[in-house]
């Protein structure tokens, strides 16, 4: 007997847990209160049966259809979508999704037992519906429509519902011309491009039925994101944002940071902030040395508006933002790799729901803790070179002289204020790398070579940013020529009695007339043998000279010694060096 009653349990809790596997429902719409949700549910209860109200989370609540079996469901939704009851965005929700019911009141549909709504026992909609069957999907019989019906009913379309099928074709890959709800020769041939994907007869013309298996995919594509329109009042940002992945963190202007909540790792921040369009370009550079953003895609600044887009093997960051009237807005979303059709369609949303309200992030909004840091910018963490060291320039066009131990196993080079640099040549024999600045660079002065023979025992004075960027300036550093070849006799090398510092290597070497002597090479390292810290070496200027010639760079010299204030030399070592960094 206890056997049989073991058995009977486990045979209902397996029919109930099958039960609630199939129910779901058809979310139409979400709303950020109570009051608001309850209006809405009001206005659809008059017109469709099966309305139910649930809250999502302690923010958000629900307008749904249901329950009903998925079948069901998904030929429900294809057909109130048809018709223009509920939102093209609507889409099937799991019984997971929800907190609890609060319409209608008293009601608990969650409750697996109650079972579904089927077409048997479903009131009539005040709409005309569509026939019914229990068949499933893969037995359904639809008639649909002849050509000259779906060329009919597409007539009766509005501009904006072609816009969309259009959209839709070009989501799916079919489409590549304008969205402008006029079907010329490219829609009508895109139209049937999806109609062979998809198995059906090529007429260039989509029936009501096929038109909402095409929304339907594309709005699929949404599934599981949440994405609904979600106002930040201290942002003065309203927009659609994915809000089953993502949840408010904290305010740390110029951001309003959303963490990631769900499995896939979607993060974002709005960015809003008050200032003038200097400060909106001093804002372009700065998000560009953010870690979240990888260094490789597009960046473009614009008058009014600028985009950033990083990409690398584990994500792909999305930077845009508008300056409008003294006030800057925009966001910064971060998305998985190798998701790129899903951040197309989620971007086009994003972009379209967009609204800048009154106002901008308030500076005082954030407080100050014992965890800031010269490394983060309002809670987010400045990406970090692999080296830093020195170059500096020789020609009025920005050329950049550096040592090759300078460049490392660099992805991207850039020069003092982030002007990304391309490697002319790096001959690791010498010791000597050339750059050039991928965009326009007016140095304040560059390099005159000393050419007359430097004196042995004479002062010397070494340039370079003994520290990175942290200083902001490069430091000179005195010491004296011990030797005019290098130790092994090489006439290409100036042995230097010299305290530098590792980013010193690449820098100028000056004489005390402020020509260069020569290029500050990394400090030696000799096999078994452990030199003096005081031991540096420079690459001579007659083979820096010749090794230019063979690219046809010519350098500028001079060849009587002359001498200079070391205020001065100092002065015109700031004009002339510039810092290197590889990332």
């Amino acid at each position: 007997m206890k056997q049989l009653i073991l058995a009977l349990c486990v045979w209902m809790f397996g029919a109930v847990a099958a039960l609630a596997q199939d129910r779901v429902w058809i979310q139409i719409e979400a709303q950020p209160n109570l009051r608001e949700a309850e209006n809405a549910l009001r206005n659809y209860a008059n017109v469709l049966p099966d309305v139910a109200g649930f809250q999502i989370n302690a923010r958000w609540y629900s307008i749904a259809l249901g329950p009903y079996d998925r079948a069901d469901a998904e030929l429900r939704l294809a057909r109130l979508r048809v018709q223009g009851v509920i939102p093209t965005d609507s889409y099937l929700a799991e019984p997971a999704r929800f907190v609890r019911q609060f319409w209608p009141i008293g009601a608990n549909d969650l409750d697996p037992a109650r079972g579904v709504i089927t077409a048997q026992n479903t009131p009539t909609p005040a709409v005309e519906p569509v026939a019914e069957t229990n068949e499933t999907p893969a037995e359904l019989v639809v008639p649909d429509e002849t050509p000259q019906q779906a060329r009919a009913a597409e007539n009766a379309l509005s501009r904006d519902e072609k816009r969309l099928l259009q959209t839709a074709l070009a989501a799916e890959g079919f489409y590549n011309s304008t969205i402008d709800g006029l079907f010329g020769r490219g829609t009508r041939a895109s139209m049937s491009a999806w109609q062979a994907a998809n198995g059906f007869e090529e007429t260039g013309i989509l029936t009501t039925v096929q038109r909402a298996a095409l929304i339907q995919s594309y709005n699929s594509i949404l599934d599981g994101l949440g994405l609904v329109q979600t106002t930040d009042f201290e942002a003065g940002i309203s927009m659609k944002m994915p809000m089953e992945q993502i949840a408010l963190k904290e305010y740390e202007p110029p951001f309003a940071h959303y963490e990631a909540t769900g499995s896939e790792g979607i993060s974002m921040s709005l960015i809003s902030q008050g200032g003038s369009r200097a400060r909106f370009q001093g804002l372009f550079n700065v998000l560009q040395t953010l870690d979240v953003v990888p260094t490789q895609g597009p960046r473009e600044l614009g008058r009014n508006v600028f985009t950033i887009t990083g990409i690398d093997a584990t994500r792909h960051t999305t930077i845009e933002v508008r300056y409008e009237e003294g006030v800057m807005k925009g966001f910064m979303l971060v998305w998985p790799a190798n998701d790129e059709k899903r951040l197309r369609r989620v971007l086009q949303e994003m972009r379209t729901s967009f609204q800048a309200l009154p106002g901008a992030l308030d500076p005082a909004i954030a407080v100050p803790d014992e965890n800031q840091s010269i490394d983060l910018l309002a809670g987010l963490e400045i990406r970090q070179p692999q080296l830093e060291a020195t170059g500096f320039f020789i020609d009025a066009a920005g050329t950049v002289l550096t040592a090759t131990e300078t460049l490392g196993s660099c992805e991207r080079i850039s020069l003092g204020d982030g002007v990304d640099a391309d490697v002319v040549f790096a001959d690791a024999d010498l010791g000597l790398a050339m750059l050039r600045p991928r965009q326009a660079i007016a140095p304040i002065d560059y390099a005159t070579f000393q050419a007359a023979v430097p004196r042995l025992r004479g002062e010397v004075a070494a340039a370079g940013f003994s520290y990175g960027g942290d200083l902001g300036a490069p430091t000179l550093t005195l010491g004296t020529i011990a030797d005019l070849r290098g130790l092994d006799g090489e006439d290409t090398m100036k042995r230097l009695e010299l305290l530098a510092e590792p980013g010193d290597s690449g820098g100028p070497v000056f004489d005390l007339g402020g020509a260069v002597l020569g290029l500050l090479r990394p400090a030696p390292e000799a096999a078994g043998q452990i030199l003096p810290q005081n031991v540096r070496f420079a690459l001579d200027t007659d083979t820096i000279r010749n090794r230019l010639a063979a690219e046809g760079v010519a350098i500028r010299e001079v060849s009587v010694p002359a001498r200079m204030d070391p205020v001065e030399i100092a002065a015109l070592a700031d004009d002339i060096t510039v810092l290197v960094q590889c990332w």
